[in-house]
């Protein structure tokens, strides 16, 4: 087995890396633009662009670590700020993580355990792997209780900010990253959620406020898929260690869930939804990290597993109320209240012109249609029972194209960090249930949340 280290050490060393490998795919994109201005031409050589940004993304996930979750957030985030065909490759990170031998595993929960570790029976092939951490599955030698212990990988938290640095220093070096003031915000909140995914205690502590909440919570007793949160154990919880009850499931994208009755996927797709909106309107903690991994879907599709907390964004009360009157006010067609909201939250100024507010108004529209009464939703993507088809509407890809326009606009603003973290989330909802293939309206799932909310209801005509 390799002794050497998963973390390649030193930052000077994993910069160079990054470095090396951003120098050779960004100077294939500067050529190939190079050539389509000669050329007079409107698209480019898609297979050397493809090629060289598979080759950097690869780079990333060698380096694992930071690195791969780094690359991870730009797929969801950076979309219509990167090159598409980097933004593919680094989607690829998503499902191509590749676990740390036990060697290396091991000195990380002997360290963090210490004498508490002859209490487990931890098996050395890991249950799964992330970017940041991979988890093991174990006895409770004393009852034979199923866990998963959940351990950081060696050296990461010493090298976070200089590969986050590195990875935006290439970017930008390349051009690929808009050079703009608002945009260095966004990307120190990046930063900040790395930190925070890495912060084990702040983890226990929100999935424990997540607990409570849900348990003091009568909107999620309604779900048709009952809603679960592993139980930790105090015990053998450390500072780069969690552990928790183990939860027997399958992921969303597995061709066991693809084959549960259409109406087992409905609901799945109806709790993941309505789990969004309790989060924003009634609990103000937010799971924000969309991975399929995070979840899990147990009991024949009856039970749905929240498994990660370390991304739990606590909503602040400004963004939150904003947020919501963005949703209420788009949703009943209140165009002032809507501008209002998208203003509060970052996404116009003051001063922004008609077209930019109009560009906004429209990008909304676009992205709330599947929550529209069932006389307004677009009949090309019902059913024959008048059911909104998730999976072919293609609403993703129509919103965004609206993005890309918003962003062509000098008015266009980016939107406040915390904005930034609730639109992956929502993206990865959506995502979700299309993956679901679902097929239901949402009309009478969030009237609850929008007659509670404190907004005029009336439409503009």
């Amino acid at each position: 087995m390799s002794k050497r280290s998963p973390i390649r050490r030193g930052a000077f060393g994993r910069s160079l890396a990054v470095s090396l490998a951003g120098a050779r795919a960004g100077g294939a994109f500067a050529f190939d633009s190079a050539l389509r201005k000669l050329r007079g031409e409107q698209a480019g050589n898609d297979d050397l662009l493809r090629r060289e940004a598979e080759r950097f993304a690869a780079s990333l996930g060698e380096l694992k670590g930071s690195y791969v979750k780094i690359g991870q957030i730009f797929a969801l985030l950076g979309e219509h700020f990167l090159p598409e065909p980097l933004t593919t490759a680094f989607h690829r990170l998503e499902s191509e993580t590749k676990p740390v031998d036990w060697y290396h595993m091991a000195p990380v929960f002997e360290d963090a355990l210490g004498s508490k570790l002859a209490a487990l029976t931890i098996d050395p092939q890991p249950l799964a792997a992330a970017s940041l951490a991979q988890v093991h599955r174990a006895t409770i030698v004393a009852t034979g209780q199923q866990v998963v212990v959940k351990g950081q990988y060696p050296e990461l938290a010493a090298l976070l900010d200089e590969d986050f640095d590195a990875v935006v220093r290439m970017l930008r070096l390349a051009r690929w990253l808009p050079a703009r003031r608002e945009f260095d915000a966004w990307l120190e909140t990046m930063r900040a959620q790395l930190h925070a995914e890495i912060d084990y205690p702040r983890e226990l502590e929100m999935a424990r406020r997540m607990q409570m909440a849900f348990a003091q919570n009568s909107g999620l007793c309604e779900l048709a898929t009952t809603v679960q949160l592993p139980t930790y154990h105090d015990g053998f919880c450390t500072q780069n260690v969690l552990t928790m009850d183990y939860l027997a499931g399958d992921r969303v994208g597995s061709e066991a869930v693809a084959k549960f009755p259409q109406t087992v996927r409905n609901d799945l797709g109806k709790a993941m939804l309505q789990l969004f909106f309790v989060e924003v309107f009634e609990l103000g903690l937010m799971q924000s990290d969309p991975n399929f991994g995070n979840y899990l879907i147990g009991d024949a599709g009856q039970r749905l597993s929240l498994l990660d907390f370390g991304s739990v964004l606590e909503l602040d009360p400004a963004m939150r109320k904003a947020l919501m009157d963005t949703i209420v006010a788009g949703h009943h067609g209140n165009d002032d209240a809507l501008v209002d909201a998208l203003i509060r939250l970052g996404c116009l100024r003051e001063d922004s012109d008609d077209y930019a507010r109009d560009t906004f108004k429209e990008f909304i529209a676009h992205l709330l249609e599947p929550l529209g009464h069932p006389d307004d939703l677009p009949k090309a993507f019902l059913n024959a029972s008048g059911e909104y088809q998730w999976g072919k509407s293609g609403l993703l890809t129509r919103v965004g194209k609206k993005v890309a326009n918003s962003v062509a606009s000098r008015h266009f603003t980016i939107p406040a960090g915390d904005f930034a973290l609730i639109a992956r989330k929502l993206t990865g909802v959506f995502t979700f249930i299309a993956v679901l293939e679902a097929e239901f309206n949402a009309w009478d799932l969030i009237q609850p949340f929008m007659q509670a909310a404190n907004i005029p209801l009336e439409t503009e005509q």
